[in-house]
C-alpha cells in the first residue's frame, strides 16, 4: 500500500500536469513569450510565476475557473504531497504494528517537514 502510494501520486501528478499544460497551451496560443524583466523591477532577474500561483487558496480558486497554469500548479502540489502521504501512511502502519521506535522516527520526520513548510521564511 505504501509503495503504491508513491506510484499513484506520481502518475496522478503527471496526468494533472499534462491536462493543465494542454489547457494552458490552448488558452495562450498565439501569445508571444515575454522574457524581459517586469517594468517595476530594478534589477534584471527572472520574475517567476504569477502571484496567484503562489498560494494554495488562490490556486484552487483559479482551478475552478479552469485556468491551465493553476491546474499545472495543482500537479506540482500533488507531486510535493506524495512523499508526505507516504510518511503519514508509514506512521499509521507503525502505530498499528505497535512499533514505537519507528512511529516516533516517522512522527519526527513528519514534524520537521511540516514545520519547514509552514514556518520557514
Amino acid at each position: 500500500m505504501i509503495g503504491k502510494s508513491l506510484r499513484v501520486g506520481v502518475i496522478a501528478s503527471v496526468l494533472i500536469t499534462l491536462c493543465g499544460g494542454i489547457l494552458y497551451l490552448f488558452q495562450h496560443q498565439g501569445l508571444a513569450t515575454q522574457y524581459a524583466p517586469a517594468p517595476d523591477e530594478t534589477d534584471a532577474h527572472f520574475a517567476g510565476a504569477q502571484p496567484y500561483l503562489r498560494g494554495i487558496s488562490t490556486v484552487v480558486a483559479h482551478i475552478l475557473q479552469l485556468d491551465g497554469a493553476a491546474i499545472v500548479q495543482l500537479g506540482v502540489i500533488v507531486l510535493i504531497a506524495t512523499p508526505l502521504l507516504r510518511i503519514v501512511l508509514s506512521l499509521a502502519a507503525f502505530i498499528i504494528e505497535k512499533d514505537k521506535l519507528y512511529a516516533l522516527i516517522a512522527a519526527i520526520v513528519l514534524t520537521i517537514i511540516l514545520s519547514n513548510m509552514f514556518f520557514s521564511g
